[in-house]
Protein backbone atom coordinates (compact mmCIF):
# COMPACT_ATOMS: atom_id res chain seq x y z
CA UNK A 1 0.00 0.00 0.00
CA UNK A 2 1.22 3.30 -0.92
CA UNK A 3 2.27 6.04 2.02
CA UNK A 4 0.28 9.53 0.82
CA UNK A 5 3.14 12.31 0.73
CA UNK A 6 3.79 15.84 1.67
CA UNK A 7 5.16 18.39 -0.81
CA UNK A 8 6.16 21.28 0.11
CA UNK A 9 6.89 24.44 -2.65
CA UNK A 10 8.05 27.83 -1.42
CA UNK A 11 7.53 29.95 -3.99
CA UNK A 12 8.50 34.05 -3.87
CA UNK A 13 5.82 35.94 -4.63
CA UNK A 14 5.88 39.74 -5.41
CA UNK A 15 5.67 42.42 -2.18
CA UNK A 16 2.40 43.84 -4.47
CA UNK A 17 0.14 40.49 -3.86
CA UNK A 18 -1.31 41.80 -0.58
CA UNK A 19 -3.27 44.09 -2.88
CA UNK A 20 -4.64 42.16 -5.21
CA UNK A 21 -8.21 42.43 -5.25
CA UNK A 22 -11.29 41.84 -7.61
CA UNK A 23 -11.49 44.85 -9.38
CA UNK A 24 -14.76 46.98 -8.63
CA UNK A 25 -16.88 46.07 -11.36
CA UNK A 26 -16.34 42.44 -11.32
CA UNK A 27 -16.18 42.42 -7.99
CA UNK A 28 -19.85 43.96 -8.24
CA UNK A 29 -20.88 41.72 -10.86
CA UNK A 30 -19.27 38.31 -8.14
CA UNK A 31 -22.02 40.37 -5.87
CA UNK A 32 -24.74 40.77 -8.06
CA UNK A 33 -25.04 37.41 -9.26
CA UNK A 34 -24.62 35.95 -5.77
CA UNK A 35 -27.58 37.80 -4.70
CA UNK A 36 -29.50 36.94 -7.57
CA UNK A 37 -28.74 33.03 -6.16
CA UNK A 38 -29.58 33.58 -2.56
CA UNK A 39 -32.97 35.36 -3.25
CA UNK A 40 -33.88 31.68 -4.67
CA UNK A 41 -33.69 32.91 -8.67
CA UNK A 42 -32.45 30.37 -10.87
CA UNK A 43 -29.30 31.94 -12.40
CA UNK A 44 -28.72 30.92 -16.00
CA UNK A 45 -26.27 27.93 -17.04
CA UNK A 46 -23.87 30.74 -18.61
CA UNK A 47 -24.53 32.67 -15.27
CA UNK A 48 -23.89 29.97 -13.08
CA UNK A 49 -20.11 29.52 -14.91
CA UNK A 50 -19.59 32.96 -14.33
CA UNK A 51 -20.68 32.84 -11.21
CA UNK A 52 -18.03 29.76 -10.78
CA UNK A 53 -15.13 31.36 -12.13
CA UNK A 54 -15.31 34.64 -10.69
CA UNK A 55 -15.81 32.81 -6.72
CA UNK A 56 -12.59 30.88 -8.12
CA UNK A 57 -10.62 33.93 -8.97
CA UNK A 58 -11.80 35.72 -5.71
CA UNK A 59 -10.05 32.80 -3.58
CA UNK A 60 -7.43 32.49 -5.50
CA UNK A 61 -6.75 36.20 -4.87
CA UNK A 62 -7.54 35.42 -1.20
CA UNK A 63 -4.74 32.62 -0.91
CA UNK A 64 -2.29 34.60 -2.94
CA UNK A 65 -2.91 37.51 -0.53
CA UNK A 66 -2.03 35.11 2.48
CA UNK A 67 0.83 34.34 1.23
CA UNK A 68 2.00 37.76 0.60
CA UNK A 69 1.26 38.60 3.92
CA UNK A 70 3.78 38.86 6.39
CA UNK A 71 4.23 36.10 8.60
CA UNK A 72 3.71 36.37 12.17
CA UNK A 73 6.05 34.55 14.67
CA UNK A 74 5.01 31.17 16.40
CA UNK A 75 4.29 31.85 19.85
CA UNK A 76 7.07 31.14 22.54
CA UNK A 77 6.55 27.80 24.39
Amino acid sequence: MATPATVHIEVELPSGLAQLRLPEGVDRRLQALLDKQDRGEQLSADEAIEAEGLVDLAELLTLLRLCASPKEPAPAR
